[in-house]
């Protein structure tokens, strides 16, 4: 499986200082949406490696419809670039906003922790070439940004 969407009513369990859903919340679906995209993909245990780019666009309010899709963008050996885009609305109204998107990366490991091969993703629509090329570029800026002198 390629994608996954997790759809739930933010509760009010969830709500920060301000009266919305808590970023961290928010982060904390992020983390399980791309999890079971890439548990589902790999077909083993995975863990995250790294989140990058998270942006918040708008607020999720505390009652909101919440969809969190998680889609594969690009496999590398052991790792797989996983976007993710959460959207909010008021069920009433019917309409969801993009309320926060990231890129969020995945390992395939064994029972001791250590890389195991993942099976390559082959974008086979415009848009998924486009969201592979995204994932490759952000990827690409986040290795340089680590590694300044090379």
């Amino acid at each position: 499986m390629s994608s996954i969407t997790l759809r739930f009513l933010a509760e009010p369990n969830t709500v920060n200082f301000g009266g919305k859903v808590h970023g961290g919340t928010v982060m904390k679906w992020i983390d399980e949406a791309g999890y079971a995209c890439a548990t589902s993909w790999a077909k083993r245990y995975c863990v995250t490696a790294f989140i990058g780019g998270i942006r918040f666009h708008h607020p999720i309010m505390i009652g909101d419809l919440v969809e969190v899709e998680a889609r594969l963008a690009y496999t590398g050996t052991t790792s797989m670039n996983i976007s993710v885009e959460v959207r909010s609305g008021d069920m009433k109204g019917g309409i969801l906003t993009k309320t926060t998107e990231c890129l969020i990366v995945f390992v395939s490991v064994d029972s001791h922790g250590r890389p195991l091969p993942v099976g390559p993703f082959a974008p086979g629509t415009p848009g998924e070439m486009a969201l592979a090329e995204r994932a490759k570029l952000h990827l690409d800026a986040a290795r340089a940004a680590a590694n300044p002198e090379k």
